[in-house]
């Protein structure tokens, strides 16, 4: 089991490596988020709708200061706002802007494109497996 292990974690650098190299080649920045962190961040909030600082660090288990951090740059930048809580609660809320949403769509677009242009020879059966075998891989690290 050990060398299989070696195997993942070896893919998994390589991997990294294919972010770093897609980055490079980016288009203008006004298209890109600046940091990954928002993308993640903005992506959940367009799936779930408002969601407090403690609701998103408990979701990426997190700390709710790094949370904190990250999404002031969502704020500074008008990707995301503050609202009180819809379901009344005491805790404000992040909401995603018009303007974040127009910058994941963009972000989802490019990164899209780039594993389009990667997987474009896999078969839909090894696709499909590659997929599932990510999801049970991310299902594990969020347990």
């Amino acid at each position: 089991m050990r060398e299989e292990i070696v195997h993942i974690e070896r893919e998994l650098m390589l991997i990294g490596r294919y972010k770093e190299l897609a980055a490079a080649a980016a288009p203008p920045k006004e298209r890109r988020l600046e940091r990954g962190s928002s993308y993640i961040l903005l992506s959940r909030l367009e799936a779930e709708g408002p969601m407090s600082i403690g609701q998103l660090a408990q979701a990426f288990s997190l700390d709710t200061s790094t949370v904190n951090r990250q999404t002031a740059v969502l704020l500074r930048d008008g990707l995301a706002e503050r609202i009180p809580d819809p379901e009344g609660g005491m805790a404000r809320k992040l909401r995603i802007t018009e303007e974040g949403v127009r910058r994941v769509a963009g972000e989802r677009e490019y990164r899209l494109d780039g594993l389009a242009a990667v997987l474009q020879d896999w078969t839909p059966r090894e696709l499909a497996a590659f997929a599932e075998g990510l999801a049970h891989f991310n299902a594990s690290i969020e347990h």
